[in-house]
């Protein structure tokens, strides 16, 4: 075992869950991935064990815990697309809130009370200003983004009652891919910005699509803080030691502080990669504010934590060699 024992990686074969369990793995500790792999991937899934299983059983969440004796978890398992929540509401309330109530309820019953948790900017709703403080959260505007913020909530009356310590980390957008390009973004279907455009320039996606070109933005296309896959997995390390280090937790965002707006990304993938993405205009989607940007300062503060691979070149550039590793080319 790793000389620093095992973290608990709930969706860690996913696309987050992975590059923090690789990061965990550098850092010295055990990565003990826990997936139904309802969406994730096995080939994900490289530098520890693969317990499969859903965070809604309380029971087989305890007894893996107690195997590995398991020193804190990190909980990326949830569906995270917007309009998809929107549509059936049911389905994230049961997987995100419910499903984190049965991650709780084994962790208490085996002994474990340090939780990293995988929150989303989503909570801030159309906040109206930016950067956005932590303090700015609610009211949502998409079911995906009320079930992250009820589970806030939750883990901070579980913090309150129990002495349940625990992080949770507000990402704005997640993008790129790991540098050597052995894991990256791969979902089906495809629902973010910058894999789907790539994905289109490689024939995989014919209908890529800009939604809203109205917003009160300075060239109508929604604004969005994008941060490298690679920042992320450093500031989980970073919360992982504040919580083992006896820290009761807290909440902080995970951005940049810089947005760009969606034509502002396709021209860069333009300018990386030399094609042009073709695009199809569209009505906005239900729940989709037109700005996000983190006010990062938090994170800076407390967790010492700030983006270092998140420049837009280098988001871009990583992800296309990963996509044009996991996608060949058709054609």
């Amino acid at each position: 075992m790793a000389s620093k024992g095992a973290i608990l990686i709930a969706g860690g074969a996913g696309y987050i869950g992975s590059h923090c369990s690789k990061a965990v793995a550098d850092a010295g500790f055990l990565p003990v991935c826990y997936d139904n792999l309802a969406t994730g991937h096995r080939s994900f899934v490289q530098w520890g064990p693969l317990v499969v299983g859903d965070v809604a059983d309380s029971i087989k969440v305890a007894t893996t815990i107690q195997k590995y004796d398991v020193r804190a978890v990190m909980h990326f398992a949830a569906s995270s697309a917007v309009g998809e929540s929107v549509a059936d509401p049911q389905a994230y309330y049961l997987n995100n809130v419910a499903g984190t109530l049965g991650l709780l309820q084994g962790m208490r019953a085996a002994g474990c009370d340090r939780l990293v948790f995988s929150s989303t900017g989503a909570v801030y709703g159309n906040a109206g200003r930016e950067p956005i403080p932590e303090s700015a959260a609610g009211p949502t505007v998409n079911p995906y983004g009320r079930s992250k913020y009820m589970i806030e909530q939750i883990l901070a009356d579980y913090r309150a009652a129990y002495g349940f310590a625990s992080i949770a980390l507000r990402y704005f957008n997640a993008c790129g891919a790991d540098s050597s390009a052995v894991i990256g973004e791969m979902r089906e279907p495809e629902t973010h910005l910058i894999p789907r455009a790539l994905m289109a320039l490689q024939g995989h996606v014919g209908d890529f699509a800009i939604f809203g070109a109205d917003y009160d933005t300075p060239d109508g296309t929604a604004v969005r803080d994008y941060i490298h896959v690679d920042d992320l997995a450093v500031a989980h390390i970073a919360a992982l030691d504040r919580l083992l280090q006896g820290q009761p937790g807290g909440v902080y965002n995970l951005g940049t502080g810089t947005g760009y707006s969606v034509k502002e990304i396709v021209d860069a993938i333009h300018r990386e990669t030399g094609e042009a993405v073709p695009v199809v205009m569209r009505e906005r989607r239900a729940g989709d504010p037109a700005i996000l940007v983190a006010d990062p300062a938090h994170a800076e503060r407390e967790l010492g934590f700030k983006a270092q691979h998140s420049d837009l070149p280098n988001i871009i550039r990583s992800a296309w060699a990963w996509h044009q590793k996991a996608h060949p080319r058709r054609g």
